[in-house]
């Protein structure tokens, strides 16, 4: 419901980022649910793309996009991301950011971010700054419409290619149209 909410409000294509330190999707970084029967517990996330919340939406559509940055650049993401992840107890989803960002006007309470949020200033630490606006109001479109990014795919998440295909838990049915999947038994 949350999910369709942003996009109904943004008429944006997509409406979540996240960080990818691989191109398997193996570490992958947000800030989003932590639980996926609970939208509102939310806060920085490792992202499991086989047993995690895209698991219970297996019918998710993406774009995965390529930043091209220095060894040096790299590293300092890596340290931000670990310094995320050693005190990711602290922090917390920042809902009333996103109304920010329709305002736009920045909020920035501490210890909190929204997804596209915690990506810019993850970038912005490690040296890679590509809007003159801040983190508090890049969305997830601004990725996408970036021309530092190149588009590497862009489908159904579980066809991407470079998934461990003996890890997912669905098989496209091959009655039903190319947006259905079947899922325990059950289209979705």
């Amino acid at each position: 419901m949350f999910t369709r909410l942003i996009k109904r409000f943004t008429s944006a294509p997509y409406n979540h980022a996240s960080l990818a330190l691989d191109v398997e999707l193996n570490d992958l970084y947000s800030f989003g649910r932590k639980h996926a029967a609970k939208p509102w517990a939310g806060g920085f996330v490792k992202e499991d793309i086989y047993e995690g919340t895209y698991s219970y939406f297996p019918g998710t559509q993406c774009a995965l996009l390529r930043l091209r940055v220095t060894k040096e650049q790299r590293a300092q993401t890596i340290r931000v991301i670990r310094s995320f992840q050693r005190e990711k107890e602290l922090y917390r989803y920042n809902l009333v950011g996103l109304l920010g960002v329709v305002m736009k006007r920045g909020i920035e309470p501490k210890k909190a971010y929204f997804c596209s949020q915690f990506v810019s200033e993850t970038l912005r630490s490690s040296g890679v700054s590509l809007w003159d606006q801040p983190s508090t109001l890049v969305t997830p479109d601004d990725f996408y419409s970036h021309s530092a990014f190149e588009l590497v795919y862009e489908g159904f998440l579980y066809d991407y290619p470079l998934l461990d295909g003996t890890r997912l838990v669905f098989e496209r049915s091959k009655t039903v149209t190319n947006t259905s999947f079947q899922l325990g038994g059950k289209v979705v």
